[in-house]
């Protein structure tokens, strides 16, 4: 196998494990809850903290990659959710649940902003949609894996083999970065492993001069600071409608639909499956589709299938409509991170993307905490009006943005062959 599509395989496979412990608490959460006798609006708090972690890290994660290069970054996030894991499936109490939320947010704040720089500035959408996809297969699995869990003995025992995949991941990027200072540096190439996604504007080989301008270059900052921050504000509420209708749908389809253990941990696998397997169809179509029309139809069905969520004609088109909103949104995230440079500039676009992964899991963790506060106080009957406004919100910002900030209409999309993760001393040369 070659190297560029063994680290490409590695990383999907890191954003399969990522995605794992998203679609496992949800799910596992109603019997977690009895175990330790907590009331059911923990789960946000457990996310909040999750958040924490995972936004104090996001903000570093372009220094860190500078610093130490990918393969070492990741294998610290494959360690420190490891740990996390251990301490979720050993806990006696909420205390130490509570205790390494923040380090498992940490863990996925590494991984989801260190390979969303790497490949979203290597211009390479097939395999960005292709990593969000495996992101949603890890979501997919997760139902799975505690319910089987569940039936057979505990949710413990999921969580365990959690940490078994995390280490393996972790191992995995260390003999990378082994392999990748061992062996002689290839061609030009877009780079990551071992340095970062330092472009020429970052003082590459060619300098400054090499990268051409771009129609952000004119703007004020006031403009600037503007676009960025709406742009952290899409990820934001996007993620609050992904992750919420993910961790929440299982207690609503116990708690309010009146499903059993296993209905509703298949019900959530067919919110993250239709997820994932849109994700991969858009990242395997002959003639890709423009992102900026993933975004438009995405953000619109998320409105029309939240919207039936709210309104439950019936339980099987309440389940279905979770699987249309799954649809919906699977290509958004990706398409936005491909649009970040064309939108802003590449220069700016190699700070900018990890601050909106981080934004994006703020909004993941805390706009679902917010849901659980709703749900606590006023009931699982919530989660469709909540879900609604969110998407109606994310419609509103894409027009804001859009509006702002246009792509420009001949900005290509390239799709080179060499890997994003190839080095030539920690520099990135196009």
């Amino acid at each position: 196998m070659r190297t560029g599509r063994g680290l490409d395989v590695l990383s999907l496979g890191s954003f399969v494990v990522l995605g794992l412990p998203d679609g496992m608490l949800g799910t596992a959460w109603p019997s977690m809850r009895q175990s330790f006798g907590a009331p059911i609006a923990d789960l946000g708090l457990i996310l909040l903290l999750i958040t924490v972690g995972s936004v104090a890290v996001s903000a570093f994660v372009g220094a860190l990659i500078r610093r130490f290069g990918v393969p070492v970054l990741l294998a610290l996030s494959g360690a420190c959710a490891a740990l996390g894991a251990t301490g979720l499936a050993l806990a006696p109490g909420m205390w130490l649940v509570f205790g390494v939320s923040v380090l498992l947010g940490a863990a996925a704040g590494m991984m989801d902003g260190g390979l969303n720089t790497a490949i979203g500035l290597s211009g390479r959408p097939r395999l960005l949609n292709l990593l969000h996809a495996a992101y949603g297969v890890g979501t997919t699995i997760g139902p799975l894996l505690v319910t089987a869990a569940i039936v057979l003995s505990s949710w413990r025992p999921a969580y365990l083999a959690l940490v078994v995949l995390d280490l393996v991941i972790a191992v995995s990027w260390l003999v990378q970065r082994r392999h990748e200072r061992a062996r002689p540096a290839p061609g030009p190439g877009p780079s990551v492993a071992a340095g970062g996604p330092d472009g020429p504007a970052a003082g590459g080989p060619d300098g400054p001069a090499a990268v051409p301008s771009h129609p952000s270059d004119g703007w004020s900052r006031r403009r600037s600071s503007f676009v960025v921050a709406a742009g952290m504000a899409t990820f934001f509420v996007y993620t609050g409608v992904e992750v919420g209708a993910g961790q929440w749908e299982a207690s609503f389809c116990r708690g309010h639909l009146g499903l059993s253990a296993s209905a509703a941990g298949i019900a959530t696998f067919g919110f993250w499956g239709a997820l994932t397997g849109a994700r991969i169809v858009l990242a395997l179509l002959p003639r890709p589709l423009p992102p900026s029309r993933v975004v438009w139809w995405g953000s619109g069905g998320a409105v029309v299938a939240t919207a039936v969520i709210w309104w439950q004609p019936g339980t099987p088109a309440t389940l279905a409509a979770f699987s249309v909103l799954g649809v919906a949104l699977a290509g958004v995230f990706p398409a936005l991170i491909a649009l970040t440079p064309d939108r802003i500039g590449r220069s700016r676009a190699q700070h900018v993307i990890a601050w909106q992964v981080g934004a994006a899991a703020a909004g993941g963790s805390g706009l679902s905490a917010l849901i659980g506060l709703l749900i606590g106080l006023a009931g699982l009957n919530v989660l469709g009006p909540s879900l609604t406004v969110l998407a109606v919100v994310l419609a509103g910002g894409i027009i804001v943005l859009e509006r702002v900030a246009p792509v420009p209409v001949a900005a290509p999309v390239p799709e080179p062959a060499s890997s994003p993760h190839r080095a030539r001393s920690g520099r990135c040369r196009r």
